[in-house]
């Protein structure tokens, strides 16, 4: 409760904003946290500095263009704008950022107005700095001001929201930079890295399947309270969840039942969520919830997962939302990630990155010098949980799958097929209907014909059993067919997946299986020595042993933020478990598996330049490239492994490309590399992917990862 306390006195409302200052010979340092809401509107002033009776003028504003100008308060005479209009003075009169100002985002500002010098400070760094001397006539310089009130500028018509931590006038001796590494404030965030059992449209807006207690599914997620360096707050407060709608933020009402539209399940029972909260432990809290409310009930409306601090829910910061939720029942789920494409016109037609920026699941497709674009069908889209996806193909080593692009089945597709299939005796030719041949599915694709008539000890059964499967299910399916199938089965039942699926992308994870299986329980007998749990800090020694084995790499091993990431994929803290240790298998095998491809495996071991930083997540790789100033310039770009994408999930092991568009917007597009794992398309098409990658017009320099440590 006292930490809750402190945290209600440490942030107050922009428009509350008032400090007191007594200049000393004009000169004086004022920092403070601040916190702009999305909705803030520009130009506007900040903060405005009063003195007797001498009137008021602008000292802090957000311009036009959404950058920070800091104004001497020499103005405060008959230099001053009456509002905050800076057109009416020279850029030589004020400082400002080179770049916008970061939104929904606590930045460090500090204000230094010395007797000679203006400079501005963000985030402990000087971004501006000028003469006072050169600015105005020496009569109208601050040092002739005894005492200086600090208010904000926002009026009354609220139309400024911010919030403001931490505001301190400072000594002369004070360094801001000092005061920039003291008690910085916190925000709650969802950690996408953590999601499961969620499948995402591609609109953005999540499918979770719910209702009735006998339909509802469990899925996971995580939040996260982290301070304005990324660190995790060692506080531990209680996180409550609860539904609202997307629209308005209004609470679901419980059902007709009279249960509790949030529910969370723990030991295999459920409670209504406002019953048993969660608590951060090492700024991290875990929740396993079922919605037992149906977007069908309630007007077709979608809802969001609020989570909030108890007594803190006024601070937006310390809300987090999900993006909205389709809350479906089972009978109407579609439950295979499908995408009809069409072919563009013409295969030479280059498309710009940005052309791609706003469509969730497209095809990014590298050539070498040009990017075509496939646009999808009408018919639905669905991936897990995770980046924006784009099935991306490096059609420069080889061109685009036909199936997959052209003949991707939905899953009212292949349930067609399986009810002409699944239960008869051997293959499709046995069954007898009514149709035509025009109208049988061998008929409309030969391979199916010829796959189906073909000995197999994999049952069709089994084959629709998979493409209709969720992840987990997927998953069991897998293992039990890697523990005792053949080699040569396992690849022929990987042909068949793709061809009924109609997508080839899940041929390269069924064709893992049997390895990553296999090594996966080799290396977990290795590590657990017949222990139920590990402790972590002695697992991760053999799990970068075997991920470098596997990667083919001895001249690069992975560092302490690569770990810390692999611990909350995993699910563990202090020991590591088999099933944490199998999370962490399906994520990381895939991973090093792509990374032993010829040309990835010189990516990352490259030093210098760094093309692969290392294992970071989504959040991290667009701090990196927002920066303390402002967006980089576009075009600046990383490349990361998305940490949503595990075994086996098609794009499970891909690079996702991060980079700063056009109009400094941050874009995410996920690479499959399915085609270099050929080696006769490796040899055919030689260029390395980082050549492809730069070729692209949106795509101009490789940008760092900048970790605070």
């Amino acid at each position: 409760m006292a930490d809750e306390a402190k945290e209600r006195e440490e942030y107050s409302l922009l428009k509350d904003f008032r400090a007191e200052i007594e200049p000393k010979d004009g000169a004086f340092s004022l920092c403070f946290w601040l916190y702009l809401t999305s909705s803030a509107a520009s130009p506007a002033t900040l903060i405005q500095g009063q003195s007797g009776a001498t009137g008021s003028a602008p000292f802090l504003v957000l311009s036009e263009k959404k950058k920070m100008v800091l104004l001497p308060l020499g103005i405060l005479h008959k230099e001053a704008p009456e509002t905050c209009d800076l057109s009416s003075l020279s850029e030589d009169s004020y400082v400002s950022t080179e770049n916008e100002f970061p939104m929904e985002k606590w930045i460090h500002v500090g204000c230094e107005v010395l007797s000679d010098t203006l400079r501005l400070h963000i985030d402990g760094e000087a971004v501006g700095n000028k003469s006072m001397s050169s600015l105005f006539n020496k009569d109208s310089i601050s040092s002739g001001l005894t005492k200086i009130i600090l208010v904000s500028g926002g009026g009354e018509d609220n139309s400024l929201q911010g919030y403001i931590c931490n505001h301190k006038v400072l000594p002369l001796t004070s360094s801001i930079l000092e005061n920039y590494a003291k008690d910085p404030p916190l925000k709650l965030s969802i950690d996408n890295s953590s999601a499961s059992e969620i499948e995402v449209d591609s609109d953005g807006v999540w499918s979770i399947v719910g209702g009735k207690a006998s339909c509802r599914r469990i899925f996971s997620l995580d939040v996260v309270l982290l301070d304005a360096f990324s660190h995790p707050s060692n506080q531990e407060l209680e996180v409550i969840a609860s539904l609202v709608y997307a629209d308005n933020g209004e609470p679901v009402e419980k059902t007709s039942d009279g249960e509790a539209p949030l529910l969370a399940s723990h030991d295999g029972f459920e409670f209504a969520f406002s019953d048993r909260p969660s608590k951060t432990l090492k700024g991290h809290a875990s929740f396993k919830l079922k919605i037992s409310q149906l977007s069908s009930k309630c007007d077709n409306r979608m809802f969001r997962v609020m989570f909030h601090i108890p007594k803190l829910e006024k601070y937006p910061f310390l809300k987090a939302f999900t993006p909205p939720i389709r809350c479906i029942s089972r009978s109407r789920t579609t439950r295979i990630s499908t995408t009809a494409w069409k072919r563009p016109a013409s295969a030479s037609d280059p498309v710009n990155l940005s052309q791609l920026s706003g469509l969730g699941d497209e095809t990014l497709e590298l050539q070498h010098s040009s990017v075509n674009e496939e646009k999808p069908s009408p018919s639905s889209k669905r991936c897990r949980l995770g980046q924006d996806r784009i099935r991306a193909t490096v059609s420069a080593l080889e061109q685009p799958d036909d199936e997959c692009n052209s003949h991707a089945r939905t899953a009212k597709q292949v349930e067609a097929l399986a009810k002409n299939v699944v239960g008869r005796p051997d293959s499709v030719e046995e069954i007898d209907d009514s149709r035509t041949d025009s109208e049988r599915p061998e008929a409309r694709n030969p391979d199916l014909m010829s796959t189906s008539s073909s000995t197999n000890p994999i049952s069709d059964a089994t084959i629709f059993k998979y493409c209709l499967a969720g992840l987990s299910e997927k998953t069991l399916l897998l293992k039990e067919i890697a523990s005792t199938a053949s080699n040569e089965e396992i690849l022929s039942f990987s042909h068949q997946v793709s061809l009924y699926s109609g997508c080839s992308h899940h041929r390269h994870q069924v064709e893992m299986a049997k390895r990553l299986v296999e090594e996966g329980t080799k290396a977990w007998n290795s590590i657990s020595q017949n222990n139920r749990q590990v402790p972590w800090e002695s697992a991760v020694f053999e799990i970068e042993e075997q991920f470098m084995k596997i990667a083919c790499c001895n001249s690069r091993s992975l560092t302490q933020q690569d770990f810390e990431l692999l611990g909350r994929i995993a699910g563990c803290r202090e020991h590591l478990a088999k099933e944490n240790f199998e999370k962490l298998w399906c994520w990381l095998y895939p991973v090093a598996f792509t990374l032993s491809r010829g040309g990835i495996n010189t990516m990352w071991s490259s030093t210098s330049p760094k093309w692969i930083e290392g294992f970071i997540t989504k959040e991290e790789a667009e701090t990196s490239l927002q920066g303390s100033r402002g967006f980089q310039e576009p075009g600046t770009f990383v490349l990361r492994f998305p940490t949503s994408r595990s075994w086996p999930h098609p794009d499970a092991g891909s690079l996702v490309v991060t980079y700063v568009g056009s109009k400094h917007t941050i874009h995410h597009r996920l690479i499959s590399l399915d085609h270099m794992f050929s080696p006769a398309e490796r040899e055919k098409n030689a260029k390395p992917l980082q050549d492809m990658l730069l070729a692209e017009p949106e795509l101009s320099q490789l940008g760092r990862i900048i970790r605070s440590r």
